[in-house]
């Protein structure tokens, strides 16, 4: 990926969808606490760190160009990171935590739409930030061993909260599927977060959202029993 463009060609976040730029620091004395400095400065830290990985990759995004893009000091970067690898697994572990609880909210214990609204919600919260979307459902691919661990402990997180609702749904829908494996809603998982994954790495301005309907149905024919012969019972 070319590296070479200036730093106006480096996308901008969304506010307030996974992170929310704070305001400058007063210069000169101010009543602050330290915790409260250092939490600005990490906030700032992390979106320098996911706007450069979305427009250059993780390997080009060092803390060189995170403190520029910041204008957060070197010395303060090591008050709040040990490295690098520190910001982008903060950065990650803010955007899997946002991810995640915005689906979950959508789980009400009311009827098997609920695992579909799981669905929208995670297409729109990415659609909603294509940045942060491609800094970390593609580029964040090649940041290492911890990050790996946590994209494979969350997404078998969400698989797990689904098989506990559709077990629940069970008891009272004769047509779902009690004995849908765990093994079975993480192969699902997987597959849908691949499939956004590959739209953003491909397309420039991808519809995500388009894709809830058409994955709609083969959601739905999963998590119901089949027939003798193949058909699926609804």
């Amino acid at each position: 990926m070319d590296t070479t463009s200036d730093e106006s060609d480096v996308p901008r976040i969304t506010e307030g969808i996974f992170f929310t730029t704070p305001p400058k620091l007063p210069r000169g004395p101010h009543r602050l606490s330290r915790e409260e400095v250092l939490t600005t400065h990490r906030e700032r830290l992390m979106i320098s760190f996911t706007e450069l990985v979305a427009a250059n990759g993780y390997s080009d995004a060092g803390v060189r160009e995170i403190v520029e893009r910041s204008s957060v000091s070197r010395s303060a970067f090591y008050d709040c990171f040990d490295s690098k690898e520190s910001c982008a697994e903060a950065a990650y572990g803010r955007f899997i935590s946002v991810l995640v609880d915005r689906m979950m909210s959508h789980l009400v214990h009311r009827s098997t739409q609920d695992v579909f609204r799981v669905l929208s919600t995670y297409f729109s919260a990415l659609q909603s930030d294509l940045v942060v979307a491609r800094a970390f459902q593609v580029e964040m691919d090649s940041a290492g061993s911890l990050t790996r661990v946590r994209r494979r402990t969350a997404l078998r997180g969400v698989a797990e909260l689904l098989h506990a609702e559709l077990r629940r749904h069970a008891q009272d829908d004769p047509d779902l599927d009690p004995d849908l494996s765990i093994d079975a809603l993480v192969g699902i998982v997987y597959a849908v977060r691949q499939l956004a994954s590959d739209m953003l790495d491909t397309e420039v301005e991808p519809n995500l959202e388009a894709v809830v309907p058409r994955l709609a149905q083969w959601l739905d024919n999963s998590i119901h029993r089949s027939r003798p012969g193949g058909d699926t019972v609804h």
